[in-house]
């Protein structure tokens, strides 16, 4: 690699605590037009009492100067090696001093302050503060914040920081232009949770009174012309305040919670101790610009966020190995919000969706991690699926094995023990252990060893004893990372059903345990038995019941089994499971057909399970819509060694239409059924229904019907949930008035940057093999921007990931389009170029030709002699990978 001197690892094992407490910070910012100036007072007093050097970090700030107890040093005392700024020789209690000046306009990477459009903002996290001034930026630094901040009142006359605001003032040194507030956060924090935003922003303002009588002040902040759209997002806040109060009996601790919205942004949203700074796609919805899923989306983001003012504000990380530790417990938290929110089925199966199709790729592929990794090269690459989703699965195996009672005692001993502090895994661990007097040193093996494991079923009826034995036994393949595996604890959940669909009671024999319809067994080692008793007939198993682990279920169940469990299985996750089994065992079996040169032919045991789900009355029509709604061909493709791209898609094609067309009267009945002219509601039910009628249309746009009952819904739509429906069923399917439609669109929706993000998404997603050469006119548009990460992820990033046809083109086209961007992006925004680059870590998995072209591409951008350590730690571990 031409990168030069990449960043070394940073390995966990060599984690030593900052050897200064940091008592009190004290900043002041004075904005100007081109340039910020920061004023940092820091308390420092040395942890051994002793005096020593003192090590800050710093990157890209001009140094004005810098003082020790008011005494300006010179040069020669103080060293600046790359980003550490080293002072040697200091008294062991002091107030270190620096003014720097910083420019907010010419940060495109978005760390630190930054300006978006005619706001300045800041991200700090992870290691974003020590763009701001010099600073011991690490979170086991925690202090209490005053900030000053000054700025022309006409162009910024919003001001707002961490805390309370304490003051203000309207003229500066009699200069009547200028304003300034104070605000101080008397909650000890680490640098990564400040903030600052500075602009001319409106707001709408509600008041939250606490269970313990305090009143609490909520304004959610966005420019004028989007203050009609913020509804929902306040909603959602005094929600997830009122659910943390009543689920988990905790209280916000300020008078007063901001949250701000901004186009341009690098992640969804930011925690900061109570100004929290969201992307605009997670706070704005109306009901013709945002769709069910954007309003669900809201409603998570906006909980998410709130819940971290206790798990990962009051108590936060002591380094960034254990992000998951507020990252996975706090997903946890979204998920069982939304759960009661909405439908807890349907959301339980869309986390589902959401791990196989992004986290179980990543714990196969070349960043493969544990959900605390060991060692990294830049820590922003780590925000990922595993830590998050993965480790929110292993938070909800701590609540399955405990139970409600005995989670929540855990949680009570974790912050009664660690308020204020900077703590591990390990130290969450034991709380729960210790609240429950239960020994979990087994379990923590869940954070140290990455990879999925897979459990392999076999079952055994006895007809003379009436026994029911099932044997469990697990495996976890070497990842990149690991070599040798350990058996893990793996809570498995299970029933069983009769063959006419009727539920069998389970005891596991000698146990003493009533008969239960659902049965938790625990699997420690590398294999088990359970034998269940009085059980007279051999049973249909259902299996890993509200995907009870994070785990791949190797099992062979017959057609007849699967059609049971899809029409009689009590336990929805399991149902769904058995209707996407039954879905990919369809598409998989056709394209070996497609590839023997045979014709292929559509399961009448499908068309059955489907008839038997669009008939019935009774069950969820969100959940019937999920069961629907086929594997995706990235899922399906790592069902596949080599990946058969082009088969894939025709065979899932040829099913999607051979069912369209075998149940087109029953399609069509629920699309009736639901289509009844309603004006548009939010309440879950009503999202619910629309879920069920829209997947009903993406299977009629396949009809002879297609078409018209297409652009019927587009014309009669109130919100952009039908909208999109009849768009997407126009344009991905290459309907007539697709070109009409996608005019249309553009015209009435243009300069609303949300609504035209839609619009790039779904070009950018249309299959074939030239739709990259639509995506590059596409990013001629005056509507798109490389420097805004939304617009990145909405083209590039949908084409890139979404669409396997068009990225995976034979000619390698898809390839070098996106080796093109990675290199743009990596010197502008190299957060956002390295999640564009592990679009192709997946290479070796393909055909010879593909997997050439990968690579090829893979060996340009490792060449580039500017590579950041975002891209470099991606690509040179993408490069090692072998081909199996």
């Amino acid at each position: 690699m031409k990168q030069g001197q990449p960043r070394q690892a940073i390995r966990r094992e060599d984690y030593t605590p900052y050897p200064w407490h940091l008592d009190d910070v004290r900043l002041d910012f004075t904005i100007r037009d081109d340039v910020t100036e920061v004023r940092a007072e820091l308390d420092l007093h040395a942890r051994s009492g002793e005096a020593g050097s003192l090590h800050l970090a710093g990157s890209d700030l001009e140094l004005v100067s810098l003082a020790i107890d008011d005494r300006i040093l010179d040069e020669s005392e103080y060293a600046v090696e790359g980003e550490t700024l080293v002072i040697a020789d200091v008294p062991n209690r002091l107030t270190l001093s620096t003014v720097v000046q910083i420019r907010p306009a010419q940060n495109s990477a978005l760390e630190g302050l930054y300006q978006s459009g005619g706001l300045l903002l800041t991200q700090c996290e992870p290691e974003g503060f020590r763009k701001i001034t010099w600073f011991p930026d690490r979170p086991d630094v925690m202090s209490r914040y005053s900030v000053r901040v000054e700025a022309d009142r006409a162009r910024y006359p919003v001001l707002l920081s961490n805390g309370n605001l304490i003051d203000a003032g309207d003229d500066v040194e009699g200069d009547p232009s200028r304003h300034w507030v104070r605000w101080e956060d008397p909650f000890p924090k680490p640098s990564y949770l400040f903030a600052l935003v500075a602009g001319d922003l409106a707001h709408i303002e509600e008041t939250f009174t606490t269970r313990s009588g305090r009143d609490v002040t909520l304004r959610v902040y966005v420019e004028a012309e989007n203050i009609d759209r913020c509804d929902h997002a306040m909603e959602s806040l005094v929600n997830s305040m009122r659910w943390d109060e009543e689920r988990f009996g905790l209280e916000y601790d300020l008078d007063i919670y901001n949250i701000v919205a901004t186009n341009q942004f690098n992640m969804g949203a930011m925690e900061n101790k109570s100004l929290n700074i969201f992307n605009s796609r997670y706070v704005l919805a109306r009901p013709d610009t945002a769709t069910d899923f954007d309003y669900q989306g809201i409603e998570g983001v906006i909980g998410h966020e709130y819940f971290h003012n206790w798990t990962g504000n009051r108590v936060t990380c002591q380094d960034w190995f254990q992000l998951t530790l507020k990252e996975g417990l706090t997903v946890f938290r979204d998920e069982e919000f939304s759960a009661d929110m909405q439908s807890r089925a349907v959301k339980r199966i869309q986390d589902v969706r959401d791990l196989r199709s992004r986290q179980f790729p990543e714990d196969a592929g070349p960043m493969a991690h544990p959900i605390r990794p060991d060692s990294y090269i830049e820590i922003n690459n780590f925000y990922t699926a595993t830590v998050y989703q993965k480790g929110a699965t292993v938070i909800r195996m701590y609540h399955t094995l405990l139970g409600e009672e005995g989670f929540q005692d855990g949680m009570r001993l974790y912050f009664e023990r660690h308020d204020g502090q900077a703590v591990t895994c390990d130290d969450f661990l034991a709380a729960m252990a210790d609240a429950n007097d239960r020994d979990l040193s087994r379990f923590s093996r869940w954070y140290s060893q990455s990879g999925t494991p897979e459990v392999t079923v076999t079952t055994a009826h006895d007809a003379e004893a009436q026994t029911w034995t099932v044997r469990l036994a697990q495996r976890t393949a070497p990842t990149p990372d690991q070599a040798e595996k350990q058996p893990l604890v793996i809570p498995f959940a299970i029933g069983a059903l009769s063959k006419t669909g009727k539920t069998i009671p389970l005891r596991l024999a000698g146990s003493g345990d009533e008969p239960r319809e659902t049965v938790l067994l625990v699997l420690e080692e590398a294999e088990k038995e359970f034998v269940f008793s009085e059980v007279s007939e051999p049973p249909v198993p259902s299996l890993l019941r509200d995907f009870s682990a994070p785990v791949k279920v190797i099992h062979d169940p017959d057609e007849a089994q699967l059609a049971t469990l899809i029409a009689h299985d009590p336990d929805p996750f399991a149902r769904w499971e058995a209707a996407q089994r039954l879905g990919q065992d369809a598409i998989l079996a056709q394209l070996k057909v497609r590839q023997a040169g045979g014709a292929m032919a559509l399961p009448q045991a499908l068309v059955e399970a489907f008839r038997g789900l669009l008939t019935d009355e009774s069950a969820d029509p969100a959940l019937i819509a999920e069961s629907l709604a086929l594997p995706d061909e990235d899922y399906l493709a790592e069902q596949l060694e080599p990946v058969d791209v082009d088969g894939l898609h025709a065979a899932r094609t040829f099913i999607r239409r051979g069912l369209a067309k075998a149940l087109a009267p029953e399609f069509r009945r629920v699309y009736d059924r639901f289509n009844d002219g309603r004006r548009y509601d939010k309440a879950p039910s009503a999202m619910a229904d629309r879920a069920l009628k829209n997947a009903a249309l993406s299977y009629l746009a396949l009809t002879e019907a297609g078409p018209e009952l297409a652009q019927a819904q587009l014309d009669a739509s109130d919100n952009m949930t039908d909208s999109l429906a009849a768009m997407r069923a126009l344009v991905l399917n290459d309907l007539p008035g697709a070109a009409d439609a996608l005019a249309a669109f553009e015209k009435r929706w243009a300069g609303d940057a949300l609504v035209m993000d839609k619009w790039f998404v779904m070009q950018a997603i249309t299959p074939g093999h030239d739709t990259v050469s639509q995506v590059r006119k596409l990013m001629e548009h005056p509507e798109f921007s490389l420097l805004n990460p939304n617009k990145v992820r909405a083209l590039i990033g949908a084409f890139a990931m979404l669409n396997p046809t068009g990225f995976h083109a034979p000619d390698g086209s898809g390839y070098r389009f996106l080796a093109d961007q990675v290199l743009r992006l990596n010197g502008t925004n190299p957060q956002i170029a390295a999640r564009m680059v592990s679009s192709f870590n997946r290479w070796p998995r393909y055909d010879s030709g593909r997997r050439a072209l990968m690579r090829k591409e893979l060996e340009r951008i490792a060449a580039d002699d500017d590579l950041s350590p975002d891209v470099f730690e991606i690509v040179s571990n993408a490069l090692k990978l072998s081909v199996s």
